[in-house]
């Protein structure tokens, strides 16, 4: 038989706490303003590889510790995520919106569209891109219906396609840059090129993000450990991606 003590000490108020979320924040904020001054503004190549480095094992070591207490924790209030998630989209909305209401406003207030100095931006790659990434909306669904009917393998073998897909984006995206940088055309050659690498960097970045949740729930999924909550959530953001990239597409390389 419970007493009222043994009640009252089962509903009493306990912390729940966790370095991850920490090391996650701290590793992302190496790679990314850090990593990216080194580079750019201070032009030193040791110290931005020690950033990018440390930033690395952080972000992957705080990633990998969330997802485990995922999978082997109770959460202490239901359905946060379902709730978190919404939000966070519309904060990435947001965002991308004000990207790309600078775009236009420069894109309005010049005549000479796209301005000197702005080489021949091939089209195909773009197009191709697009194939890529809807693609790989498809192959996630795919995964989350082989998950939905209890099939973790069917699960695997499609998130791995996803991971793929994503990462041939991501491998366009690089040679795009480097056929552009090769020929003169960086960030600060004119107001295009500004626009260019913001709004296609800011978007690739997201898709780094996705892809690195992407392996996050994969690494557990194929020890046979999964949680639908994180697949879906994944799933959303990545088909949020997507949506995103019709709009960098449109915008920017055919207006």
């Amino acid at each position: 038989m419970t007493s009222d003590a043994d009640t009252a000490h089962a509903h009493a108020h306990h912390w729940e706490w966790s370095w991850a979320p920490l090391w996650t924040v701290a590793g992302t904020f190496l790679l990314v303003p850090i990593a990216f001054s080194f580079y750019f503004v201070y032009d030193d190549l040791l110290l931005t590889a020690i950033a990018a480095g440390v930033g690395t094992v952080l972000t992957l070591a705080g990633i990998a510790k969330w997802v485990d207490e995922g999978l082997s924790e109770t959460p202490l209030l239901a359905g946060v995520a379902n709730i978190g998630l919404p939000i966070f989209i519309l904060s990435e909305i947001f965002i991308f919106l004000s990207l790309f209401s600078s775009y236009w406003m420069m894109r309005l207030g010049i005549d000479a569209w796209p301005p000197e100095g702005t080489p021949h931006i091939v089209l195909w790659i773009p197009l191709v891109m697009t194939v890529v990434l809807v693609s790989s909306s498809v192959t996630a669904h795919i995964a989350e219906e082989k998950l939905e009917h209890g099939n973790l393998s069917g699960f695997n073998t499609w998130w791995i396609w996803t991971i793929v897909l994503g990462s041939v984006f991501l491998g366009f995206t690089v040679y795009e840059y480097a056929h552009l940088i090769g020929e003169g055309f960086i960030p600060s050659t004119n107001a295009y090129s500004t626009a260019f690498y913001t709004i296609t960097g800011f978007h690739a970045s997201h898709v780094l993000v996705g892809l690195g949740a992407f392996v996050a729930v994969l690494i557990p999924a194929l020890g046979g450990r999964t949680n639908k909550t994180f697949v879906s959530c994944v799933s959303v953001y990545w088909h949020f991606v997507d949506i995103v990239w019709f709009f960098v597409v449109s915008q920017i390389y055919f207006w």
